[in-house]
């Protein structure tokens, strides 16, 4: 686990997305595409090996889908964050509407079980 010391360890910008839900020509309601919600800054670490099994990091990487540790601060929107949202880097922004570096949320846990910290499996370059 990183050292938590201060904002500084939250280096970079993300903005959660979670797909909006809307009418089809039948009245019914759908879920549509994926809207911002909101922006937070967040700590990105790749996973080389750790947690996961070398084997499993190795395997998605292989097919081009590298894991990553997302952490956030702890608050009321954090806390609504489930997987079937996603989140990308707002550093890079959107090209034509999409996202240029979007992350597939796997898992969401508290860590250190002190609410101050939420910690997410998120992997790049696999669809949400």
């Amino acid at each position: 686990m990183a050292n938590r010391s201060g904002a500084g360890t939250l280096n970079c910008r993300v903005m959660f997305q979670r797909r909006a839900v809307v009418n089809d020509e039948y009245g019914n309601s759908v879920l549509g595409e994926f809207v911002d919600v909101f922006p937070i800054s967040a700590r990105l670490a790749p996973q080389f090996s750790g947690r996961l099994n070398v084997e499993a990091v190795t395997a998605a990487r292989l097919t081009a889908k590298q894991p990553y540790n997302l952490t956030v601060r702890s608050c009321s929107a954090t806390r609504d964050v489930t997987p079937a949202w996603r989140v990308y880097d707002a550093r890079k922004g959107l090209a034509g509407g999409k996202p240029v570096r979007p992350f597939n949320i796997k898992t969401i846990v508290n860590p250190d079980e002190q609410g101050a910290y939420i910690e997410m499996l998120v992997v790049e370059g696999e669809s949400s």
